[in-house]
């Protein structure tokens, strides 16, 4: 079966998509996503047998269906963090993250026994950040942006739409200085890519910087240092991921 993948911009559109203001339905989102990679077969009139080769994990199959979703278990966030290109999120990360390492600003389930949208993107942001950082990083980071952790209300940034301003920015990344999608590694040398995608960080974090006008100097200037860096942590996790594959392919073919 094939597996389903969105990129992280898709998936941060997913989870706003899940908002009650949100005006896209997230079903939306996901045949965009899975058309993106089957515009042959949609072409063709075949997309009905390339669909039904799928993998569509429960989560899906719930938004497929249309059905409300105010809150997700860790089991359904890990599912969705699974599709997530160059991720490794597990239950288990997520389970001590939750009972220790980032407790005060997870917390316990906001929507009934399940996580809020914006704690759900928290933990992917997680995921993202430690590729980079140590934990101990990343709370001193989450200090500058979420200042009281027991409140939501004086967030300089939802978690959700932190997301996706950093998942943003590193599609324009990735649109300027284009990188193979995950299982289609390409030649090139991680130090030529870097080379080729600082402009481009630059120069889309300062289109993104004007839309967060409401903000303080300073308060921009966290945001925007946050976003820069989730933005490189996402390019490490492609190299850890593309290390990993080229590991693999030589033990596979050592024969």
């Amino acid at each position: 079966m094939e597996a389903f993948t969105l990129s992280r911009i898709e998936m941060s559109g997913l989870l706003l998509s899940l908002s009650e203001n949100s005006e896209r339905k997230p079903l939306h989102i996901l045949q965009e996503a899975w058309t993106k990679f089957h515009r042959e077969e949609v072409r063709e009139g075949t997309s009905l047998p390339a669909f039904l080769s799928t993998d569509i994990p429960p989560i899906l199959q719930k938004l497929i269906k249309g059905s409300g979703i105010k809150g997700l278990s860790l089991g359904e966030i890990a599912s969705l963090g699974s599709l997530i290109e160059y991720s490794t999120l597990s239950v288990t990360a997520m389970q001590n993250w939750v009972k220790r390492d980032f407790k005060e600003y997870l917390g316990s389930p906001r929507q009934g026994k399940k996580y809020s949208i914006n704690q759900a993107a928290l933990l992917f942001i997680i995921d993202d950040l430690k590729a980079a950082l140590d934990f101990e990083s990343i709370r001193q980071l989450f200090r500058m942006l979420f200042l009281a952790p027991e409140r939501d209300d004086d967030d300089l940034v939802e978690p959700a739409q932190l997301y996706h301003g950093y998942a943003e920015l590193f599609e324009e990344i990735k649109t300027r200085s284009p990188m193979p999608v995950q299982g289609q590694a390409q030649p090139g040398s991680p130090k030529e890519y870097l080379s080729k995608s600082d402009s481009a960080l630059k120069s889309a974090m300062d289109g993104m910087m004007k839309r967060l006008s409401h903000l303080t100097r300073s308060q921009r200037d966290a945001v925007q240092n946050m976003l820069l860096i989730a933005a490189i942590s996402v390019q490490t996790c492609y190299f850890q991921a593309m290390a990993r594959q080229y590991f693999n392919a030589v033990l596979f073919l050592d024969f």
